[in-house]
């Protein structure tokens, strides 16, 4: 066994929400700790599925996932040939870490952010250097441009970041590529990306057509609601995509999850639904922290980071009123996703009462 492996501290998963549910003896859980979306699915899907032709269940899938490949390539802009599919964002944090990584090498991170990049990194025999982010929860950029040394072979930068739902902007993000060596990858990770107010301004989807050592990352598991389906794609040069390609397991799409991933992005109606109403909770939550003078990172995504003084106790209370929030991210914080507006009126109301108390 690999030493690293030996190691390791696994990644924990959220419990089943009807494992937990029956643990707590609730009629009703609401998940709000697993960024999901609250929304559900768009018809269409369901609707595709469907409609597939089952006898095919003895063939495997296309393995190129050519349809989706032209329907996501048109809708980006990017040549299709840039397009490399996984099994959600995890395969394809493991494959760039397995692909770009040695032992000994380095990887930066602005901290706090997603814990699989560090995961990852610690599998492949790498070590995780972390630059804290700035008292507003944004990217020290000027850190993180000192911490890149000739060890440093990749650096993540999750936009908008996770947990504290922070945004950068394009030209900060491509300013500070531009000080990077191109033999250091950077990797930016834009799951959160569709909630953002201008995305479509934010997105770093066209930085790998300029700059090879750049690679965007991209997931129908929280806009889109595929959660279940497991469907991520990461946009690569034209020069590094075969290489990735070679990489990929062969036949990680299946068809189910090809059918669903083309009938969710061609419903542009129930994604931009979606973010409309996440906007407009977010909204809601951030004007009530306000009033309470409870301190948060200021949030673009479809969660929100925030500081309360009891947070664990506050945390315990809400899972026994049926509301689950995200723990253990960092002493005193807690990380929510938003729900339904009715869910949200009544959270709001029992974290007043327990403030009140």
């Amino acid at each position: 066994m690999k030493e690293s492996v030996r190691k390791l501290q696994p990644y924990i998963p959220e419990k089943p929400l009807a494992t937990l549910q029956a643990e707590l003896g609730l009629s009703r859980l609401v998940r709000l700790s697993a960024n999901e979306n609250p929304y559900g699915t768009s018809p269409q899907v369901a609707t595709a599925i469907k409609n597939w032709d089952w006898t095919m269940s003895n063939r495997y899938p296309d393995g190129n996932a050519t349809a989706l490949r032209q329907v996501l390539a048109s809708q980006l802009a990017v040549d299709p040939a840039q397009l490399v599919f996984s099994v959600g964002l995890d395969e394809m944090i493991a494959m760039v870490s397995r692909t770009f990584l040695a032992p000994g090498d380095q990887v930066l991170v602005s901290a706090p952010t997603f814990s699989e990049y560090a995961l990852h990194a610690e599998i492949e025999g790498a070590s995780l250097v972390s630059v804290p982010t700035l008292a507003t929860g944004q990217v020290d950029f000027d850190a993180l441009v000192a911490a890149v040394t000739p060890q440093v072979k990749s650096v993540w930068l999750c936009n908008p970041n996770n947990p504290t739902g922070t945004v950068e902007s394009l030209a900060a993000i491509e300013a500070f590529v531009q000080q990077v060596p191109s033999t250091t990858m950077v990797l930016i990770d834009e799951a959160y990306l569709d909630f953002a107010t201008d995305a479509a301004a934010i997105t770093a989807l066209h930085l790998p057509e300029k700059w090879p050592n750049v690679v965007v990352m991209r997931t129908f598991s929280k806009a889109y609601g595929l959660a279940n389906f497991r469907v991520g794609y990461a946009v690569f040069s034209t020069q590094l995509a075969p290489t990735m390609q070679a990489v990929r397991l062969p036949y990680n799409l299946n068809t189910l999850t090809q059918v669903a991933a083309i009938a969710a992005a061609k419903d542009q109606s129930f994604l931009q639904a979606t973010v409309a109403k996440n906007a407009a909770e977010r909204q809601l939550w951030q004007q009530f922290f306000d009033q309470q003078q409870i301190h948060y990172d200021q949030s673009a995504a479809n969660f929100i980071f925030f500081e309360y003084p009891q947070a664990a106790q506050l945390a315990a209370y809400l899972l026994h009123q049926g509301y689950s929030l995200r723990t253990g991210l960092q002493p005193n914080w807690l990380r929510m996703t938003f729900g339904t507006a009715a869910d949200g009126q009544k959270l709001r109301q029992l974290i007043a009462r327990y403030a009140d108390k």
